[in-house]
């Protein structure tokens, strides 16, 4: 493919993303295929000979679409799901038609500085404290990391190795493994699975800590179980707090919290991988308030993440990684920030969509979420049959038939089966939930509506049934 081609399929392939967000809503939201089924459909080995585009485009209708989970689609409520926006896709495409590794200030200067910058931009839209920006004098700073997952373990990872150096600087005789093996870390017992994770791969112990009647952590519980672990020779190194959780997005109270941290040396890292948008908007920037006395969060990772890790890798780099930045802000290179060495030029999606959006509109789609689902909670709280099962604060609706955990496996069983729309489940204080997430670029009040016709037709299939079977046992 020549430029020439490039310019004509590039158009194309445009027209074709285009053509298939504006038309995602007929296609059936989950897939109808089983586990598999790729393989017999495509060849078991690379071609020899270059195919045409035509067969690559044809091969996409006929072997990729049948298999694709809709994500974008105004009928998808399941996990916390991406709002991919048309800015964004165009900046994908610039990104990577520029092509760059941006591992060091000199191998992309423009790749290093705009991320920089545009964590700045976040910072100052969620109101953070100027210490956890760049461009004052303080050791504040953020990163692009992957996901929130990986985020996660690079906060622990590193406050692993602060631990390890401020034991070993008032005991130079215990070994590092040692004090590995006391290392203790928290998390809530609704904390994403990618929190226990990080401690498997960090080899730490980690302990859940139970949540209040809103499904949040709070600072006696915490402070309790820590003195527990103290009092049996546990260092208490690490606590990752959820602002938003997974199954119902609570709320953990970081103002009560961090002090409790800050006092026990504990590194106090935020997970708020889902809500954590939401802070741009002033009605929600309260559930962040204690976020000046934390070490990280998701969306940031303080200069003390690359502190670590920085003293971790930095005598092993051959001389052609290092720097040549005068900056002492931009010398914090991003190699030094996160498990990759290479990145890619991602801050340009941020830099499309914050000026093609606007702080006001970003907001504006925010609270259209937040509103979409107080209308769905309204509709099941207006029946009978369905009870609310955690209090509604942004996009996710947590709710059940009034019944049995099976008569609710068999509620999302139906609407999974019939493909037009997709949810997920949750366990809550050990009841089966099913979670309603409004997170759709192109969701509107019908479609909740929908949704909710074609749910409680389900359910009163199901209670019809389950009257017949009980009427006929009697």
């Amino acid at each position: 493919m020549d430029a020439a081609e490039f310019r004509r399929r590039g158009k194309e392939m445009v027209d074709f993303v285009a053509d298939y967000q504006e038309n995602i809503e007929h296609r059936r939201v989950y897939p109808d295929v089983e586990p598999g089924y790729l393989r017999s459909m495509i060849p078991s080995e690379a071609p020899l000979e270059p195919e045409s585009y035509e067969d690559v485009l044809r091969d996409v209708d006929r072997v990729i679409m049948p298999g694709v989970t809709h994500w974008l689609s105004p009928h998808f409520y399941a996990y916390y799901a991406n709002s991919t926006s048309f800015p964004s896709i165009l900046a994908d495409l610039l990104s990577s038609g520029i092509g760059t590794i941006g591992f060091t200030w000199a191998a992309n200067p423009a790749c290093s500085e705009l991320e920089t910058v545009m964590l700045d931009w976040l910072g100052k839209m969620l109101q953070l404290p100027e210490d956890f920006l760049s461009e004052t004098q303080g050791q504040g700073g953020g990163v692009i990391q992957g996901t929130a997952s990986e985020a996660t373990l690079m906060a622990l990872l590193s406050a692993r190795l602060k631990t390890v150096k401020c034991v070993q600087e008032s005991d130079p005789q215990r070994s590092e493994a040692d004090i590995i093996s006391k290392l203790i870390a928290y998390t809530s017992e609704e904390a994403h699975s990618s929190v226990e994770k990080a401690s498997i791969i960090g080899g730490v112990v980690i302990r859940m800590v139970p949540t209040d009647e809103h499904f949040s952590v709070r600072a006696e519980t915490l402070e309790k179980m820590v003195a527990e672990d103290k009092a049996t020779g546990y260092i208490p190194f690490f606590f990752c707090a959820t602002l938003g959780t997974t199954p119902c997005c609570a709320f953990d109270k970081i103002d009560e919290l961090g002090p409790i941290c800050n006092a026990e040396n504990i590194w106090m890292h935020i997970d708020a991988a889902y809500a954590g948008c939401a802070f741009i908007c002033p009605e929600f920037r309260p559930l962040l308030n204690g976020v000046e006395v934390i070490w990280g969060m998701s969306f940031f990772n303080p200069f003390s993440i690359q502190q670590a890790m920085h003293l971790c890798f930095y005598f092993f780099l051959p001389l052609h990684l290092f720097s040549t930045s005068l900056s002492p802000h931009l010398s914090s290179d991003s190699q030094h920030w996160g498990i990759p060495m290479a990145r890619r030029f991602r801050s340009l999606k941020l830099w499309f969509v914050f000026r093609m959006y606007g702080l006001r509109g970003l907001q504006a789609f925010i609270r259209k979420h937040v509103e979409l689902a107080k209308t769905f909670e309204n509709l099941v709280r207006g029946d009978n049959n369905f009870e609310i099962c955690a209090e509604v604060v942004m996009g996710l609706v947590c709710f059940r038939l009034k019944g049995s955990d099976e008569l609710n496996k068999a509620l999302l069983k139906q609407i999974t089966r019939t493909g037009k729309i997709y949810l997920v489940p949750c366990k809550l204080r050990g009841r089966f939930v099913l979670r309603f997430v409004v997170c759709g670029r192109t969701t509107e009040l019908r479609h909740i509506q929908e949704a909710w016709k074609h749910i409680t037709e389900l359910s009163s299939e199901l209670l019809q049934n389950l009257f017949d079977h009980e009427g006929k046992e009697n």
